[in-house]
């Protein structure tokens, strides 16, 4: 917990995420996962790029948009991935988001929402996408989440902290249900 009181931390190190805190734990404490809204209600399938049209318009609610540099940097690299497998952007991030739970150590449900049979066609079609391991490994480095406070600031003095050489130090076993 920092010091600081919650409106003096800087921005950074205010912003909670599933993917920083809450899916490290779940998975060390060996608890599966429900991962909600896993297309980011459209922004991931680049709909918004060229409509308006959905849960932006219709709903104006569980609106992701591409509103930093890293947000716009993932929706380029599902889109060019797409566009080299010849999948749906749809597709294409469910069938990462499918090899991220088939590697993680615990269960990873995602709650799928389509709206309507061809949304589900399209959900279900990421079922027969085989993603390469180059671009698995894009698509994990374009959206991985900074850890924040107080993990990055201590990376850099990892060997000091743990006695000058953090190679020899034995990582915590992480738990398995």
């Amino acid at each position: 917990m920092s010091a600081l009181a919650p409106s003096c931390r800087p921005p950074a190190a205010r912003r909670s995420t599933a993917d920083r805190e809450l899916l490290p734990m779940a998975e060390s404490l060996g608890l599966g996962a429900a991962l909600w809204s896993p297309l980011g209600g459209g922004l991931l399938t680049g709909k918004y790029r060229r409509s308006t049209d959905g849960r932006l318009t219709d709903l104006k609610a569980v609106i992701h948009t591409e509103s930093t540099e890293q947000k716009t940097a993932v929706v380029d690299t599902v889109l060019a991935i797409a566009e080299e497998t010849g999948a749906s952007p749809a597709q294409v991030s469910v069938a990462w988001l499918r090899e991220r739970a088939a590697q993680a150590s615990t269960s990873y449900i995602p709650i799928i929402g389509p709206r309507n049979i061809t949304q589900l066609d399209d959900y279900l079609g990421a079922l027969d996408v085989q993603l390469t391991p180059k671009q698995l490994t894009r698509l994990s480095d374009v959206s991985t989440v900074p850890l924040g406070v107080p993990h990055e600031a201590t990376t850099g003095v990892r060997d000091t902290i743990q006695g000058g050489d953090a190679s020899h130090v034995t990582q915590p076993t992480v738990p398995t249900a």
